[in-house]
């Protein structure tokens, strides 16, 4: 563990394991051992970190979430309250596989919303918004917002997390002035 970071005294860090400067654990969270947690990160009450897991710098994970082993999350992404993580498509009490885990990957920015549910396998695209209660099963665009069960496209955000407009191929974010283009059926930042 690095200096500088805090823990409160109801959480349980096992080690060994990397914790960088900065970085706040709150009440009844669980970190396994063999986790990398990045600088500056907010781990809410009631939260799991399983073994192996890898979040970047600045990751805030609200309360009561889970982050199971093959979840990887870079620098800036939001895990809302009770979102879900699944690390097995066709888990079985009495089948063990743990060699089946599938890795998933949250890209820079992304945010997850309150009580989605992010099957295992996938790639969150950077700053992607997945809506409230969202179930995905597929891969999610940068940029793209996506909501529903199953979620499904619904538009396009701004690094902001503004929603975006396109009339044309083109659109300047109203909040924050950032230009995107359509490009490829997806979207990218100019």
């Amino acid at each position: 563990m690095e200096n500088g970071c805090f823990i409160h005294e109801s959480s349980y860090v096992d080690q060994p394991c990397i914790i960088g400067a900065g970085t706040k654990i709150w009440h009844f969270t669980h970190i396994m051992e063999n986790c990398v947690i990045g600088e500056s990160c907010n781990i809410g009450q009631n939260v799991l970190i399983s073994s192996g897991v890898r979040l970047g710098n600045n990751v805030k994970i609200q309360n009561n979430v889970s982050v199971y082993n093959g979840v990887e999350c870079e620098d800036d992404v939001f895990l809302g309250p009770s979102c879900v993580f699944t690390n097995v498509i066709n888990p079985r009490s009495h089948v063990d596989r743990k060699s089946e885990f599938k890795r998933t990957i949250i890209r820079r920015g992304a945010t997850i919303g309150a009580n989605a549910t992010i099957v295992c396998g996938i790639e969150i695209g950077e700053y992607a918004l997945v809506g409230a209660g969202a179930v995905v099963t597929r891969d999610v665009a940068p940029y793209g917002l996506i909501k529903g069960n199953p979620a499904r496209l619904s538009g396009w955000v701004c690094r902001c997390g503004e929603k975006l407009t396109f009339e044309t191929e083109f659109s300047v974010c109203a909040h924050c002035g950032a230009n995107y283009m359509i490009k490829d059926g997806g979207v990218v930042r100019q």
